[in-house]
């Protein structure tokens, strides 16, 4: 249906708003309304936008959800090189950068600077015409970037559209430069998340920023809270200015934000001073920074100066001291974390780093160690920086003696002894044994918790001293507990020993789908539990399933099958099930899904349909019987193809599986 002209009133109003809304929260910190009202307004341009497709924008405030995964980057050519700063690490040195530049000069008149804080993020050009993000690329070797506009496009301090929020007009052209960057809150909350999915850790917000814009599907990066900074520009067309300052006050009108840590200085004292006040705030910053860049200002000045190898003569980076140290690797152990990742860590000759005695350091996987070739007894530079845990910089091979000894992933795990695995394309190993006593305690919490078999009272502090005394060795092991026990754990009394005993007894009587999510499986979570017990009913037929029949299950694909068939393999954890099951825990069967005109059929959707989204058409197929798959194998029945399909039509044709185009699909459903 198409739209009206009052509806498609409505939409452009919601857009400016939102825009507005937008810059007033992200360039200039003083949001005019409540996050709640934002969302309110952001909820019914969505709403309208998929009503009346027609009406759908790229530069919409709605699209930055992340676009179909790409297979690659495509490559681009700066019109301007984005070069590099050389840099200084002294007031001396800094003091020649300023004596050479009079000299350059000819001590004409006196320089002006700018010094700005030194963002350490990602380097990245955005390119605008008449207004419109176009293009977004990395700085790659300064001449030649990659494409990587779809990600940027999910970076909410990216306008889509230029605004004209003062005098200076808005320019035909504008390339304009600045730092990706993801703050320090947000940087430990990634890495809490992935630690507690089973994934390694980032070794500080650089790379965390660098592994989001790289990524090929942008949905991923729409996930991260990356940020921008801008701090100046290559070609810029149609306006004339006359200093980086006003530029930066020009880049804050236009709706990008400038670095906030920014001074105008007329000599080296007032430099000096800027950058002594960064150094002591740079821990209380919401990011990370690494010294100071400091710019002449005026541009007339800058093109005189020119550019001097792959570096401007006019900029330079003040480098606070390096909070690195020079020591050695004395041992390399592995520490077992509580999703079961093995993480191999550097013991250390003791070490002072910005006034911490350092002695132990993240090697963080085992592709870092191959990569940085880091070997026990080798002289390793090490760095701590902010919140960030030391780790090991680089070796420094000259000091090798030829007795140092490469380092070798264990393959049992060190504290239960259960297979280590380790899956195609990832960096972590893992111990899958259930019952590891590194992870027995996470476990534990986790399979007593609401979602799962619902122990009432199973708190943190009751399994530490269960798993501490010993009583507990497994989750089996919950359903052998007498009062007796319970009430021999510090601040239990008889009457909270009998209400948690009551409570293991409750808990016998669950769910199938609430008991597979309980096992804590990787990668199976509530939505993927459900799936599975619908798809099987039975737990001993979900347990005995081959890695290709599991794919056949709804939004279960090659990894997670793969995930499910090594658990249930395992032995030690089929000994823990065996124990639940003979403790009486019990489930009724799940009740196989409707019966339709569809039954017995296996649907794979790829590419985007116009007239109903993905979870709508899936719902559609399940409600005549069908099945919704996420993986392309021989069983598959059907791949409907939208558009812009994926690498699933192309393994759909390898494995001769009947693609249907959406018209076909409708009336299919119909």
């Amino acid at each position: 249906m198409p739209a009206d002209k009052h509806v498609k009133a409505e939409v452009e109003r919601l857009r400016q708003e939102l825009t507005q809304h937008n810059y007033r929260y992200y360039v200039l910190d003083d949001p005019l309304i409540s996050d709640a009202e934002y969302d309110r307004l952001f909820r019914r341009l969505a709403e309208l936008e998929n009503q009346y497709p027609g009406l759908r924008d790229p530069l919409s405030p709605t699209q930055r959800v992340g676009a179909p995964p790409l297979t690659q980057f495509a490559s681009v050519r700066h019109s301007l090189p984005m070069l590099s700063l050389g840099n200084v690490v002294s007031r001396e040195e800094m003091q020649e950068f300023h004596e050479r530049s009079q000299r350059f000069l000819k001590n004409t008149q006196p320089i002006e600077y700018v010094a700005e804080a030194k963002i350490d993020g990602v380097a990245v050009e955005l390119v605008y015409e008449q207004g419109k993000f176009v293009l977004g690329s990395t700085r790659g070797d300064g001449v030649t970037g990659e494409d990587i506009t779809q990600n940027l496009r999910t970076v909410r301090s990216v306008p889509f559209l230029l605004g004209r929020h003062g005098s200076h007009p808005i320019p035909p052209r504008l390339e304009v430069r600045g730092e990706i960057f993801l703050a320090s809150a947000p940087f430990r909350q990634l890495n809490r998340e992935r630690a507690a999915a089973g994934e390694p850790l980032f070794a500080n917000p650089r790379n965390a920023t660098a592994g989001s814009l790289k990524q090929l599907d942008s949905s991923v990066t729409a996930k991260r809270p990356l940020d921008l900074f801008c701090h100046g520009v290559g070609r810029l067309e149609g306006i004339s200015l006359t200093t980086h300052w006003e530029l930066t006050e020009a880049l804050k009108e236009w709706g990008l934000k400038p670095i906030p840590q920014r001074r105008l200085c007329r000599n080296l004292d007032e430099i000096f001073a800027f950058f002594d006040t960064l150094e002591k705030q740079r821990d209380e910053l919401p990011y990370e920074i690494d010294g100071v860049v400091v710019k002449v200002n005026s541009f007339a000045l800058q093109r005189q100066l020119g550019d001097v190898s792959r570096s401007p003569r006019w900029a330079i980076a003040y480098k606070f001291p390096a909070r690195q140290a020079t020591t050695k690797v004395l041992a390399i152990s592995v520490q077992v974390g509580r999703t079961g990742v093995l993480t191999p860590v550097a013991e250390l000759e003791a070490v002072g780093i910005g006034g911490v005695t350092v002695r132990n350091a993240s090697l963080h996987n085992m592709d870092e160690i191959v990569r940085k070739d880091i070997r026990i007894g080798d002289t390793v530079v090490v760095e701590r920086a902010g919140d960030v845990i030391p780790y090991v910089v680089k070796v420094i091979t000259e000091k090798r003696t030829g007795s140092e000894k490469k380092f070798i992933m264990p393959s049992h795990c060190p504290v239960c002894g259960a297979e280590v695995e380790r899956e195609a394309g990832e960096a972590a190993y893992r111990c899958t044994g259930l019952a590891c006593p590194a992870k027995l305690k996470e476990s534990l919490k986790f399979f007593g918790a609401r979602g799962s078999m619902d122990i009432e009272g199973l708190g943190e502090k009751i399994i530490d001293q269960l798993v501490d005394k010993g009583l507990v060795q497994d989750a089996g092991d919950l359903y052998g507990l007498s009062k007796e026990q319970l009430a021999s754990l510090e601040r239990m009394a008889d009457k909270s020993a009998q209400n948690l005993l009551d409570a293991i007894e409750k808990s016998k009587t669950t769910t199938l789908p609430r008991f597979i999510a309980s096992l804590g499986i990787r990668h199976v979570g509530e939505a993927t539990a459900q799936q599975l017990a619908e798809h099987f009913g039975e737990f001993d037929d979900i347990r005995k399933a081959t890695e290709e029949e599991l794919q056949q299950v709804r939004d279960v694909g090659p990894e997670v099958a793969r995930s499910i068939a090594h658990f249930f393999a395992q032995e030690q954890n089929r000994r823990v099930i065996d124990k639940l099951l003979k403790a009486r825990v019990h489930f009724p069967k799940v009740t196989a899904r409707r019966t339709g005109k569809l039954s017995g059929q296996t649907f794979v959707l790829t590419g985007t349909l116009a007239s109903l989204t993905r979870p709508e058409a899936q719902k559609r197929i399940e409600a005549l019987g069908g099945k919704a798959s996420s993986s392309v194998s021989k069983q598959t029945s059907y791949v409907v193809a939208g558009a812009e399909p994926g690498a699933k039509l192309d393994k759909a044709r390898q494995l001769g599986v009947r693609v249907l185009d959406e018209d076909e699909f409708l009336r299919m459903i119909a």
